[in-house]
Formats: C-alpha cells, structure tokens, sequence
C-alpha cells in the first residue's frame, strides 16, 4: 500500500488557473484553501500537509491528458483523504470533476467538507433533528461527481472554523488507512 501523508486540497478556481492573476486570489475557494497554508505556516503543529506542494504546479495551461492529469493523480495517489471546498460559488470545473472521480471513485479517498460561507456547526446541522441543512445539502448539486459519489466513502461535513478543521485532520476516521464505514458525518453541536 502507498505511503499517502498528504492532504489533498480540492476548490474552484476559474481556468485557467494562474496563480500570478489577481482572479485566483480573491475566489472565495482559493481563498479558503490559501488560509489553510496560512495557518500551516504560523503553526507548524497545524495537521495540514499540502499535496500540492509535492509536485509542479498543474493549473497552467498545460495539455490536459498529457501534464495536467497525470500531476492531479500524482498528488491524489500520496493523498490520505480529500478537502472539498465547498461554497455557493463553486463550479463543476473539469479539473474538480477529475480530482473528486479519481479521489474518491479510484482511491476510496475520505472527504472532509469545508463549507467557507459557514462558521458554527448549526450552519451545517439542524442540532435538534442531527441532520445536515438542506441549504447544505443544495451545494452538492454544484458538484454532481461529489453529490452522486460520496454514498462510497466517508464524508465529514464542517463549517470553516480552524478548530473544526483542525479536528478533522487529526482524525483517522478521515484518512485513507483507518477510514471509517462510507456515510456522512458531521460534528454534533
């Protein structure tokens, strides 16, 4: 079995992507997952290892079969689990279509769902009913992959709160080794 460490990052930017354009660091996503690399770098204690950080960068223009691809599956491969930055303003691109098909459909990789317009679990979950919010659960349909894929692995659905995130990182139940039973979770409040 493959040693897989990395958390791999998966959210909407438009493509191309280009980092060096002003567009990527202000989508909401992008943003989300550039917090997460914010808090690494602050705490080193912080449970985050980027996949990304382990080959060359893949949204840049480059033929899609040929380098983007493999390079998505590179990462995906020494992955343990997925985060999905999930928000109102995340589009079926092909590039999170093939990350979240390879992730989970290939590698039976666990999913944790960061919701970035939400900060409370009572975001996500009704507490009284312990069931996930239709207002959640409508931001499936952005992403039909995920939506009609994830019954085949664990999922963990949280707001974005660095505690939150934190305490699913450290928890095997999301990680490709020790997963748990596929269904979905979430954090009880």
């Amino acid at each position: 079995m493959a040693y897989k460490n990395g958390n791999y990052a998966a959210f909407y930017v438009k493509e191309p992507f280009n980092l060096n354009n002003l567009g990527a660091n202000v989508a909401r996503d992008f943003v989300s997952y550039n917090l997460l690399k914010a808090w690494k770098a602050k705490d080193a204690g912080f449970p985050f290892i980027d996949s990304h950080d382990k080959n060359y960068n893949v949204r840049d223009g480059s033929n899609w079969e040929g380098t983007l691809k493999p390079r998505l599956r590179e990462r995906l491969n020494n992955s343990k689990n997925i985060i999905l930055f999930l928000s109102k303003y995340t589009t079926n691109s092909q590039a999170l279509r093939e990350e979240i098909d390879f992730g989970i459909n290939t590698n039976g990789l666990p999913v944790i769902v960061v919701y970035p317009d939400y900060t409370e679990k009572s975001d996500i979950i009704n507490c009284e009913s312990k069931r996930i919010k239709p207002q959640i659960e409508v931001l499936w349909d952005n992403l039909p992959k995920f939506r009609d894929s994830m019954y085949k692995v664990p999922t963990l659905h949280i707001p974005n709160s660095k505690v939150l995130i934190e305490k699913a990182l450290k928890d095997s139940d999301f990680m490709a080794n020790t997963k748990c039973k596929a269904s979905k979770y979430f954090y009880s409040c």
